[in-house]
């Protein structure tokens, strides 16, 4: 039996996947974006970890719950960090008939094995620039995007995010290179999310320098960089709302 190892669960509606959720909050990161809501996932593991079996056993007591086409999340930091757990998680839940969501970086070479298993994936692309994603995560875009159009290619349920950020790839000109980059990727929704400092308190609880200066992204800002990308991916059907459930 597997673990995971964890540093917050808890409901919540329609952020985190549709309808009412029990979500899972999977230490450990391969990553390492300066704007991080959840530095928490940069810590440690630390014990034996919550058994799989035993978040099994809660998700089908807290089965009544998943109104509004709720269900189980899995997210981070990265839970493809702990790759055979997350797998043992998903397979319980299927057969269970409980929907799943899962919100990663899309930088794990496995993860196609686990789209069958998967209602609901949400992918974050970062930046469409290989050295420049290299420069603000620590990792390169390579798997990043191959893993975006192979779940394009095998029409899975998904939904890709791009933080909005700042100084990192908040022009116009990224816009559409972005919409260049996923036009060619496949056809699938894109969700845009703007900066925001939720997480720097925890970066300054923890000791850690928190980095970002004059990253803050304008309503305004942000609507040309949708109108942008959207023109760009036209040929396409460019969405920016979520996907059915």
């Amino acid at each position: 039996m597997q673990t995971m190892h964890l540093f917050k669960k808890g409901f919540s509606f329609a952020v985190d996947g549709p309808g009412n959720r029990l979500v899972y909050h999977m230490r450990g990161c391969n990553f390492r974006c300066p704007w991080c809501a959840n530095p928490e996932c940069f810590l440690p593991f630390e014990g034996p970890g919550e058994p799989v079996e035993d978040i099994l056993k809660e998700a089908e007591q807290a089965a009544p719950l998943f109104i509004a086409g709720g269900g189980v999340t899995f997210t981070g930091g990265e839970p493809t960090c702990r790759f055979p757990a997350l797998r043992e998680a998903l397979e319980g839940l299927k057969e269970r008939k409980i929907h799943t969501c899962v919100e990663s970086n899309a930088s794990h070479p496995d993860l196609p094995s686990l789209f069958p298993l998967i209602d609901l994936l949400i992918l974050d692309c970062k930046h469409y620039d290989d050295a420049a994603h290299r420069r603000w995560t620590g990792q390169g875009n390579g798997q990043v995007l191959a893993n975006i159009a192979a779940a394009a290619d095998a029409g899975a349920n998904l939904l890709v995010r791009i933080p909005l950020i700042g100084g990192v790839n908040a022009s116009e000109s990224a816009a559409a290179a972005f919409g260049a980059l996923f036009h060619r990727l496949g056809d699938f929704p894109v969700q845009v999310l703007r900066y925001h400092e939720f997480g720097k308190p925890k970066w300054e609880q923890q000791g850690l320098a928190y980095a970002m200066r004059g990253a803050d992204v304008s309503p305004a800002q942000a609507e040309r960089f949708e109108d942008t990308l959207r023109t760009a991916r036209r040929p396409c059907g460019c969405n920016l709302s979520s996907p059915s459930e």
